[in-house]
């Protein structure tokens, strides 16, 4: 059959479609007690989860060390009851923006791993409004425009050296000696970055128990669509956008400061 014979169908899939996922990243109320700051510009200041591994962490990186974006420690994000508690804890950098890796062990993580090059891994994080405080939403804070992805157990010595030195789970001996057979990396490419001002994505809905939580707004959803009605993203598995959508959310994404 001569290319020119193919189905539709057929043309479709020979032709090798863009792939965009969401996935919520950053410290939140959950774990590590806050939400990030955002500032009233619109600019923000990503701060990592708690390192908790075996209990005690292995970060030398801690909060009351780590320098942000603004000039502040982390630890003067953290409300004054949870300073002393927080001060000297190491930090889960990961994601991380200097090299643009990410890494994660955890079965809800696992399709990551069918990422390619030329993909969007878009990431967002909760932020609330700093430092007076107020309501506080999920924001798209970055991106990666994907160069590869996979299990690191299926990866060379060479390759985890080159692509991921600076990924927690990997610079860790101890760490990727326990999680290398579950580790997902992904490595993002030239065009992948912080972003400098957060994108609102997030409106407050309700779930069945009439309980409130974060959802994709109804302007958000014009441009991810709805994960076939699956619209809660306060704390969710990646969210796999839509073929009809990725075009547009792609689109979106790139053009954010």
């Amino acid at each position: 059959m001569h290319s020119g014979d193919r189905s539709p169908r057929q043309a479709r899939l020979a032709k090798k479609t863009m792939q965009v996922v969401l996935l919520r990243v950053g410290i939140d109320s959950g774990c590590g007690g806050l939400q990030g700051p955002l500032f009233a510009d619109g600019s923000f200041e990503f701060v990592p989860i708690p390192d908790e591994f075996e209990g005690r962490g292995v970060c030398s990186k801690t909060y009351g060390t780590t320098l942000g974006r603004h000039g502040r420690v982390l630890l003067d994000y953290f409300p004054e009851r949870r300073r002393k508690k927080y001060q000297n804890h190491s930090i889960h950098d990961d994601p991380e923006f200097e090299t643009f890796t990410y890494g994660d062990p955890t079965s809800p993580k696992r399709s990551l791993q069918k990422l390619k090059k030329g993909d969007l891994l878009v990431f967002y994080a909760g932020l609330e409004p700093w430092p007076l405080g107020g309501e506080s939403g999920l924001h798209i804070v970055g991106y990666f425009e994907v160069l590869m992805a996979g299990v690191a157990s299926d990866l060379s010595e060479h390759e985890l050296k080159k692509s991921f030195r600076l990924n927690f789970h990997v610079r860790h001996k101890q760490v990727l000696d326990r999680q290398k057979k579950e580790l997902v990396l992904i490595k993002g490419g030239v065009g992948s970055r912080l972003l400098k001002k957060a994108a609102l994505i997030s409106a407050v809905g309700m779930n069945r128990a009439g309980r409130s939580l974060k959802v994709l707004s109804p302007e958000a959803r014009t441009v991810f669509g709805d994960f076939s009605g699956h619209v809660s993203i306060e704390r969710s598995p990646p969210r796999w956008v839509k073929e009809e959508f990725v075009e547009k959310g792609a689109t979106f994404v790139r053009n954010l400061e």
